[in-house]
Formats: structure tokens, C-alpha cells, sequence
């Protein structure tokens, strides 16, 4: 299986802010279109409109080291595991995204790491106004 490490380095805002913003269930709309276009609250998990259908989502829990992972539960009942770090970074925080291949075809994962860069480089730009 390939996996393909995706990032954008947000200047300066510090790591634990892009965290925080990034974190926040009500932002992913604003910056992950590839994920969410609507979510709410089911408990511990978040439901959302994506563009696979109504997903679940669910974050690592709040922690200090910047770890956003999440699963998400497609529509199919498949788990797909998403590593996501926000990091320190001199100019201020760096946000690294791995894309695993699984099951796609080449054209298909060439597709989904354009629209997780997408996604990153809009929450780049939120955060960098």
C-alpha cells in the first residue's frame, strides 16, 4: 500500500493554534470540503454530508502533541484511518496529512491527494488572512 505524506506550512501561527482551529468539528466545513460539507454531533462522533455520502467521523482525543488523527466510517461501513499532524515549524506550524492508497486505482488516489492539498491549502489560507 502507498502512502503519500501531504503538507502546508501555515506562517506564523503557532502550532497549537492551527491545532485548535483545525480540531474544532464546527471548522471543517470552512476548510475540508473533501470531508465534510455539514456535521453535527452523535455523541463522540461527528456525522457528516461528504461528498462519499453521510459519513462518521471520529478525532483522537484532544491531546499536546498536535495529533488530529481520525477514522472515517464510509457510508459502505469501510474504516479508513487518516494520520494528521500539526507541528512546529520555524516560520510556525506545519500541517502533514498521509493519503494511504488502499483500494483506489492510481488515478483515483492521484485524485484524492489533490483534494486533501486542496483542503490544506485552504486551511492555510483561513488562518493566514
Amino acid at each position: 500500500m502507498i502512502s503519500r505524506h501531504l503538507s502546508v506550512v501555515v506562517p506564523g501561527i503557532t502550532a497549537d493554534a492551527v491545532y485548535r482551529f483545525a480540531g474544532d468539528p464546527d471548522n471543517l466545513p470552512r476548510w475540508a470540503a473533501g470531508l465534510a460539507s455539514g456535521v453535527r454531533r452523535d455523541g463522540e462522533l461527528l456525522v457528516v454530508d461528504s461528498p462519499m455520502g453521510k459519513v462518521t467521523v471520529r478525532f483522537a482525543e484532544s491531546n499536546a502533541f498536535g495529533i488530529l488523527d481520525h477514522e472515517v466510517r464510509l457510508p459502505d461501513g469501510t474504516a479508513v484511518d487518516n494520520p494528521l499532524r500539526v507541528l512546529s515549524h520555524p516560520l510556525g506550524a506545519e500541517v502533514v496529512f498521509t493519503v494511504r492508497q488502499r483500494d483506489l486505482s492510481d488515478e483515483d488516489f492521484d485524485t484524492d491527494c489533490a483534494a486533501v492539498q486542496a483542503d490544506l491549502d485552504r486551511l492555510r489560507g483561513l488562518l493566514v488572512e
